[in-house]
């Protein structure tokens, strides 16, 4: 009873250092940002919005917290001896990245880059001296396995929060395609802001002894503990032509938990052998772009799936909460008739809605090729295609350019965003 109540007294000093962190709200504010913009696209290409500014940052901050007290517990179990010098660094160090990425806003780059300096100052005094005092102290004094942990901890929350939330941040796009093709895709984004509550030993802190053992830090502990609360951005991107959002997720989520484990031994190996930091911190960049380059390569060896063929229109995506959703049709589905007729065409399908304006009989092909039966009234009001969003043909007006960006062009991108479709694009 003694230990919660003193957790309890620690928590609550904790929560006031988060909320007053400025950093908190910079990610708020990028969160917003990118909402803002994906909303946008959006509108732009289906003239209609698919999500909700407002209520997408509010479950991004609502699972921000679930994820953060998740990493808390793991973390506690684990051992941390960051300071706040540590969590200001690492911030700084994103930011400044993200000027030349915005992939690199995740703590991964940040980690390993500062333990590489970490070594190198440890390794080549000069190089210290070179730097104001304050900093490469700040540096050569960081406790690389805990900071590698974390890194690890943070990508693991990340992989639960893709599987659960993942599919619901994925939106549709049109994408250039090979051979100057406009075809289908998704892209797929979410960033949290999470609210860490680290556990960490602290000389002249709380006198009451855990009731267990951390993994790291050793005879740290025996001095004292104090509760620090900070926050710290995690998220994803991925755009896929070749998957469906569900697949793609799966696949993002299992290759971050692989990434999550691989750096956690390199922690622990860390810890167990200092002399190993350099290569730890190498690897936890190396891994993280083997990631990037892993999806692209399996995006470029698979054909699209969202493009039209002879059998019908291919389903994009639904509107939620539209007449489409209710019915079940699912993204990579085929229309093939319409009130009795065949179509594949826009122009066609809007010939065969017209067919009877009060009521309408769809046959659709499954994912598995089967056809299934569904009819319902139509509603005044009701979008015009019972809410269903169709992939590109070929006189898509506009598609998505898909390529790494710093941040200002990436802000800018969500004014100008989708290019138009180039002069020389074939029909598909």
């Amino acid at each position: 009873m003694t230990v919660l109540l003193e957790v309890a007294k620690q928590g609550l000093h904790a929560l006031f250092q988060l909320l007053i962190h400025p950093f908190y709200y910079i990610g708020i504010l990028l969160i917003v940002l990118q909402y803002r913009r994906q909303i946008m696209f959006e509108r732009k290409l289906f003239h209609t919005k698919l999500h909700s500014l407002i209520s997408e940052t509010w479950r991004a901050l609502l699972w921000g917290w679930i994820g953060g007290i998740l990493a808390s517990v793991l973390m506690a179990a684990v051992g941390a001896t960051l300071t706040v010098d540590a969590v200001i660094l690492l911030w700084i160090v994103s930011l400044v990245f993200i000027l030349f990425r915005v992939r690199f806003l995740c703590w991964a780059y940040a980690i390993g880059a500062i333990g590489i300096v970490h070594v190198l100052f440890l390794a080549i005094p000069a190089l210290a001296d070179a730097v104001p005092r304050q900093l490469a102290e700040a540096v050569a004094g960081l406790n690389m396995p805990s900071l590698l942990a974390l890194a690890a901890v943070l990508h693991l929350v990340e992989a639960v929060l893709v599987r659960i939330q993942g599919t619901r941040t994925a939106t549709p796009m049109f994408y250039g395609g090979k051979r100057g093709k406009i075809v289908g895709g998704y892209h797929l984004q979410g960033f949290w802001p999470v609210a860490l509550f680290l556990l960490v030993p602290v000389q002249g802190g709380s006198a009451i002894a855990l009731p267990w053992t951390p993994l790291l830090g050793g005879d740290l502990w025996s001095g004292g503990w104090a509760i620090v609360g900070f926050p710290v951005m995690i998220g994803f991107a991925e755009m896929t032509m070749s998957r469906r959002p569900q697949e793609k997720v799966r696949m993002t989520s299992r290759m971050l938990i692989v990434y999550a484990l691989a750096v956690l031994l390199l922690a622990l190996l860390a810890y167990l052998w200092p002399v190993l930091t350099l290569v730890a911190s190498l690897l936890c960049i190396l891994l993280h772009e083997a990631l990037l380059w892993y999806s692209r390569y399996d995006e470029s060896r698979r054909s699209p799936i969202f493009v039209h063929d002879g059998r019908g229109l291919k389903v994009l995506g639904v509107l939620p909460g539209s007449a489409a959703e209710e019915l079940g049709i699912v993204p990579g589905e085929i229309l093939h008739k319409v009130n009795g007729f065949p179509v594949k065409t826009k122009q066609e399908l809007h010939q065969a809605m017209q067919v009877n304006s009060a009521f309408c009989k769809l046959e659709v092909l499954n994912l598995e090729g089967e056809s299934k039966f569904l009819k319902r009234a139509i509603f005044s009001g009701e979008h015009h295609q019972l809410g269903i969003l169709l992939a590109p043909d070929q006189d898509a007006l506009y598609y998505a350019e898909e390529k790494q960006t710093h941040i200002i062009a990436y802000m800018r991108k969500k004014l100008v965003g989708i290019a138009s479709k180039p002069s020389g694009t074939k029909p598909m």
